[in-house]
């Protein structure tokens, strides 16, 4: 699943969530959240816990 990481930076700098914060908070591991972001997709489920983490939708994560 393609995601965009301009727009989960937006959403975590909203929130006023660190790194470390938002990936602990939601059963996502620094790891994978890192992952993600550097490749720009992952997995339907760490995309789920990622936007559960920040408390949206996954479609908002989506890459246009």
């Amino acid at each position: 699943m393609n995601i965009s990481k301009r727009k989960i930076e937006v959403i975590q700098a909203r929130k006023q969530l660190t790194q470390a914060a938002f990936a602990d908070s939601d059963g996502v591991s620094r790891q994978a959240l890192a992952k993600a972001l550097r490749r720009g997709n992952c997995t339907p489920i760490t995309a789920g816990k990622i936007a559960a983490a920040l408390g949206v939708d996954v479609t908002e994560l989506m890459e246009d």
